[in-house]
């Protein structure tokens, strides 16, 4: 009663309004900016893609398919021509052209944004006229459509009138006037965000394209309880939950009134090494860096025992990793994602080896509120470790805080997880494991990994063209990931998400549920 009466509070204060076509969602992480170049963060870029478009966008199966453009050809293999689409406005009735796209693509390149991993391998954007536009490649881009499909097109004249022409410098703690308010193409306009309360989405009818469902507003709740956000839905005061306890899907499978759909997530999460520094920040151990050393990685992986994690902690609902890559990337195969069962005998014989027997201390960052029990798991990892001597000294915090810190640099182990957005093992590749080196090779890469052969694998990948040998070079770099222990995978995550019996909406392999596809009775 105490929570269903505390879940009633939190949704009273949201000054919900439920009608026949209202859809309340809620998750248990906040949006970190709406700022569409800013944060290259799966909760943040769903909400900002109700609002922003890209010159192309994924079907209900992720294949791709013309959004802002209607077309696009190939002039030369590193010269792309796309023909944009007539009549589209934006939000506050303002025209789009080709001025916008030359804008977007110029600011999403920005050193603030971190982004620019869907801007990889563009030389340039030429203006042919208002209606289209030439993309200048570096080399020939196997996967440029799926990247432009999260390079959202902001209107140039609103981001000069309100000073924001430049991208929200997220980890330095910058406001600006985009990263509290947006103005897009898309099928809702966001009109409100009060930070971890709600989000309120009204439907905008002067959209160029036609919703297959009936939603007209919708409301985002992050909730951070899990009981809570049960309760909420439970109660009848949600329609859509989408982050689900897992010891709680039984329950609500089994309640007449709601209904469950699952499947697997392209999210795999892992543990984030420091390999790169000579002395591991808050360790016993002075002068040197035990994470350097691939023997004690190893023995770190090998601790771990993802089968129990699996059954205790997510009911079944994941599937131990071994690559940094989820079944539903493209590159991945079942050989390659074959897992170590944990081994503490042969996991202190290779502390031993590494010199340290005795073990040593490290500090260890989790989230506290953006994967399905992430604080959890972490509280499990520590006692693992502590098997073999890794003393892990255990932080957690909101997302939005974990990734500000991790951007500076600050956590020399911390969990992550890491969505293949474009369905493709280059985009994790490229973007986490390859050294950084400036521009979008290694953007997204903050535990200082480098490895040679790594790099050379990702520069060839980008610009081959032939299917088998572009496949040949990810799964390669993807067994040297592997075998190296550049990160320590812990699972691939499956999803289930509940609704009232009413509600009808596809699942998403990248956790973004899409109300231009829902229906609500």
């Amino acid at each position: 009663m105490k929570l269903r009466l505390v879940a009633a509070a939190l949704l009273a204060c949201a000054s919900l309004t439920a009608n026949a076509n209202s859809l309340r969602w809620a998750a248990q992480n906040d949006i970190q900016t709406l700022d569409p170049h800013s944060q290259n963060h799966s909760a943040t870029s769903t909400i900002t893609g109700y609002a922003y478009e890209g010159l192309t966008r994924y079907t209900e199966k992720f294949d791709v398919e013309p959004a802002l453009a209607t077309k696009w050809t190939y002039v030369t293999p590193t010269q792309l021509r796309f023909d944009l689409r007539r009549g589209v406005k934006f939000h506050d009735g303002t025209p789009f052209t080709a001025d916008d796209v030359v804008f977007s693509l110029q600011r999403i390149k920005h050193p603030a944004s971190n982004m620019i991993i869907y801007a990889s391998g563009i030389k340039e954007v030429k203006k042919i006229d208002d209606y289209t536009v030439d993309f200048m490649l570096e080399g020939p881009n196997p996967v440029i459509t799926r990247n432009l499909t999260y390079v959202r097109i902001l209107s140039r004249a609103w981001a000069a009138k309100n000073r924001s022409e430049n991208p929200q410098d997220f980890k330095a703690k910058e406001d600006t006037y985009a990263s509290r308010n947006a103005m897009g193409t898309g099928p809702f306009k966001i009109v409100s965000w009060t930070p971890d309360q709600k989000i309120a989405m009204v439907a905008n009818k002067d959209w160029w394209d036609k919703p297959k469902g009936n939603i007209s507003e919708v409301t985002y709740l992050p909730i951070k309880s899990d009981a809570t956000r049960v309760a909420a839905l439970l109660s009848g005061d949600l329609d859509l939950l989408t982050d689900l306890p897992p010891q709680d899907v039984a329950k609500l499978k089994a309640d007449p009134r709601l209904k469950v759909i699952d499947g697997p997530e392209n999210r795999t999460i892992f543990f984030a090494l420091d390999i790169g520094s000579d002395e591991l920040k808050g360790s016993n151990v002075k002068g040197k860096n035990p994470l350097k050393d691939k023997r004690v990685r190893e023995a770190m992986s090998l601790a771990i025992d993802r089968e129990a994690i699996k059954r205790s902690l997510m009911r079944g609902l994941s599937i131990p990793a071994g690559i940094m890559v989820a079944p539903v990337a493209y590159g991945w195969s079942q050989e390659l994602d074959t897992v170590a069962k944990s081994d503490l005998a042969r996991a202190k014989q290779l502390m031993a080896e590494a010199g340290y027997a005795e073990g040593f201390e490290t500090p260890l960052a989790c989230p506290n509120d953006r994967y399905v029990n992430d604080e959890e798991i972490c509280q499990a990892v520590v006692s693992m470790w502590a098997r073999v001597g890794i003393k892990a000294k255990l932080s957690t915090q909101p997302m939005t805080q974990h990734s500000a810190a991790m951007q500076r640099y600050e956590l020399p182990l911390y969990m992550y997880g890491w969505g293949v957005t474009t369905f493709d093992a280059q985009y994790t590749l490229q973007d986490i494991v390859h050294t950084k080196t400036g521009g979008a090779d290694g953007k997204g890469n903050f535990s200082r990994v480098s490895d040679a052969k790594v790099d050379a694998l990702v520069q060839q990948m980008k610009v081959e063209t032939d299917v088998p040998r572009r496949l040949a070079l990810m799964q390669e770099a993807l067994k040297r990931t592997r075998d190296e222990f550049l990160f320590i995978p812990i699972h691939h995550q499956v999803r289930p998400w509940a609704m009232k019996a009413g509600v009808t909406i596809p699942h998403s392999a990248n956790d973004a549920p899409q109300a231009k596809w829902a229906t609500v009775k």
